[in-house]
């Protein structure tokens, strides 16, 4: 095999690859490229790790068709390092060259029958999405998955597409976050309807494929292609699959509280740059632990923000709109700010009942199109 590459054509290919490289080096295959190339000018390009994969298809002058298996890291940093048009030459005894000018490298490639058969990248199920509103939603509910929970279908970001609405929900023992759209969301072809869709992406997948989605074409889409076990992401000449998380998400509508008796609407702004002055004290560690609750005192038009440690305290008071009873109640404080950050209004709706139920975090101005809410339970405070 003999494939002559333009240098920005196999450096913008190979950074998407790296995602789907095993890290755990069980078997060494999936720590490669799989590099097909035929003639007269087709490279496919493909990395999986058993669990997630990329593929993607460039152009590139095919001297002698073949295929073969090469470490990604070091072709990685190779690339990287080389000027001009690169040329990748794999001889019979699966030795690797790489050459640009009066530069060259050689490692030892291995053949493309080692690498792991890959899931069938073709369904007859699915549907189209703009990227921007699928990565939109995605950066709402990242913090919210659950890692290494005991409840396998909380490891993972599950989304529901029905009619034309994109529903994405994370959660775990401590915050939720749930997030639905109306979007431009059709079928696989013009005359399809799009079938009511259901699935969940574990947690590694969801970031991965999180940096691969454009944001900032608005014509940008992704084709879905669903089957009972995976799932596959078409962008362009670039595929992204994932095995999928099996079982039914959990009812999440039937543990959120509506029916708060306390509301405040406060500036987004002022109250996370209130939350990371106390993020000094509630993130320092103290007697090899870190102390991480947060104070919150709803009185009247002030919402009063304090954290104490044996080191010092911080306290800082927020303007809000204030209805109800006036309440004292104390959070992790990473995860309020994290609750509050995901929340992308410039005003915010804090709903709450008492010092020990969960509160919910929602835009304060209404949008018919997006339906917006980052739950959060409170922990109970030792002071």
């Amino acid at each position: 095999m003999k494939i002559v590459f333009r240098k920005d054509v196999i450096s913008a290919a190979v950074a998407p690859l790296m995602s789907g490289v095993s890290t755990k080096m069980t078997l060494t295959a999936t720590e490669g490229i799989l590099i097909e190339a035929s003639l007269p000018n087709v490279c496919v390009m493909t990395t999986y790790d058993i669990e997630k994969g990329v593929r993607i298809t460039i152009e590139a002058d095919v001297i002698e068709a073949g295929s073969a298996i090469v470490s990604a890291s070091k072709f990685n940093q190779i690339v990287r390092v080389m000027d001009g048009d690169i040329t990748l030459t794999v001889d019979d005894r699966n030795c690797a060259t790489i050459v640009s000018g009066r530069s060259s490298h050689t490692m030892t490639a291995l053949p493309a029958k080692d690498f792991p058969e890959i899931p069938r990248l073709t369904s007859t199920q699915g549907f189209v999405a703009p990227q921007r509103i699928v990565r939109g939603m995605m950066a709402k509910c990242l913090y919210a998955m659950g890692v290494n929970d005991q409840r396998p279908v909380l490891n993972g970001l599950f989304f529901s597409v029905k009619g034309g609405k994109l529903h994405m929900v994370s959660c775990d023992s401590f915050k939720m976050a749930t997030c639905a759209t109306e979007a431009d969301i059709y079928g696989l072809e013009a005359d399809l309807a799009v079938e009511d869709t259901r699935f969940i992406l574990p947690n590694k997948s969801v970031s991965e494929l999180y940096k691969l989605l454009n944001d900032k074409a608005e014509e940008a889409v992704v084709t879905v292609y669903t089957s009972r076990k995976n799932i596959i992401f078409v962008m362009g000449e670039l595929t992204f699959f994932s095995k999928l998380i099996e079982g039914e998400y959990i009812d999440y509508n039937r543990i959120i509280l509506r029916n708060h008796r306390i509301t405040v609407y406060a500036d987004r702004e002022s109250v996370i740059s209130a939350l990371e002055h106390a993020a000094l004290i509630t993130e320092e560690k103290v007697a090899g632990s870190v102390r991480s609750h947060v104070r919150l005192e709803v009185q009247g038009s002030v919402l009063k923000i304090s954290a104490t440690s044996g080191t010092g305290s911080a306290y800082d008071e927020v303007a809000i709109v204030h209805e109800g009873d006036d309440l004292v109640i104390a959070f992790n404080n990473r995860y309020l700010i994290d609750s509050i950050r995901a929340c992308s209004a410039d005003r915010i709706k804090i709903s709450m009942s008492s010092p020990l139920s969960s509160i919910n975090i929602e835009p304060a101005d209404d949008d018919t199109n997006v339906e917006d809410l980052f739950m959060l339970l409170p922990v109970r405070m030792k002071d």
